[in-house]
């Protein structure tokens, strides 16, 4: 080094890992991304930075953001839906909704970054995956349960498909407010919507009318 010359700065090596190590390295850092800013927001240059890799490695992975992006959302669909379905297991109806909703609370308040994403908008050429399939295949869960209910009580149990969509898309819902909020406690919030949706089922009217002036 010559006389006066400031020393060069030592840029520390990228971190060596194996092929599959990388690649759960970068959907662990698209995934933090996409929560936080959103698919459309989010560069292949700012993954790439973020996990200290070249482009072309993120590329070589995946095929690009929408590929990436289609992993984590995947991931997050499959737990998701794993965890409604082991909680709608039982006998006694109130019980499987009141499980169904702990299930879901207990992902947001442990998952809030993979809720985030499954919440958000979908890119336009992403045909599945999106929150809403996942409302529609819980849903055709519970429906055989209020069906059987439907029929014990002498309501047509062909109105089973339109209430558990009615269902399952009030608890989804309640579960995006209370993400923001955290308040009151989500058991708390769950014992309500299961006294809303119970109390509602014991007591509904067959053929209910809409309300005229």
């Amino acid at each position: 080094m010559h006389p006066g010359s400031r020393p060069t700065a030592h840029r520390p090596s990228p971190v060596r890992m194996s092929g599959r190590e990388r690649r759960e390295q970068l959907i662990t850092v698209g995934r933090t991304l996409f929560a936080d800013k959103g698919f459309e927001a989010v560069t292949v240059e700012e993954i790439a930075a973020k996990a200290e890799v070249s482009k072309p490695v993120v590329y070589e992975h995946f095929g690009g953001k929408e590929g990436l992006y289609a992993v984590v959302v995947d991931r997050e669909m499959n737990h998701l839906l794993s965890l409604l379905s082991g909680a709608l297991q039982g006998s006694h109806p109130r019980q499987l909704l009141e499980q169904a909703g702990m299930a879901l609370f207990d992902y947001i308040d442990a998952q809030p970054d993979g809720f985030q994403i499954l919440v958000r908008d979908s890119p336009v050429s992403q045909q599945t995956g999106s929150f809403a399939s996942l409302i529609v295949d819980v849903a055709g869960q519970v429906e055989h349960l209020l069906a059987e209910q439907f029929k014990a009580h002498g309501l047509p149990t062909r109105l089973a498909p339109m209430y558990s969509q009615m269902l399952v898309g009030m608890t989804a819902l309640t579960g995006q407010w209370w993400l923001d909020v955290r308040k009151p406690r989500k058991e708390e919030v769950v014992s309500h919507l299961v006294n809303l949706a119970w109390n509602g089922l014991a007591h509904m009217d067959p053929k209910p009318t809409p309300v005229r002036p």
